[in-house]
């Protein structure tokens, strides 16, 4: 059985865990947070959107 996880639920998950647990200051999250909003609206975001989709895809392939 294949499950299907969004990458932002993941990412908000564990942003949420190291902030509940110190390892990450609210303010610092916030910032970095930001930064990948902006980032998605330059010339890197298909690139970085092509090199998610090959990990998650060789990731993926691997049979256990």
């Amino acid at each position: 059985m294949a499950v299907s996880i969004s990458a932002v639920v993941l990412l908000a998950i564990a942003v949420f865990f190291l902030i509940r647990g110190g390892s990450v200051r609210p303010l610092p999250a916030l910032a970095c947070a930001g930064f990948g909003f902006f980032l998605a609206s330059t010339s890197f975001a298909p690139t970085i959107t092509g090199a998610i989709g090959a990990i998650t895809g060789w990731i993926s392939g691997i049979s256990i």
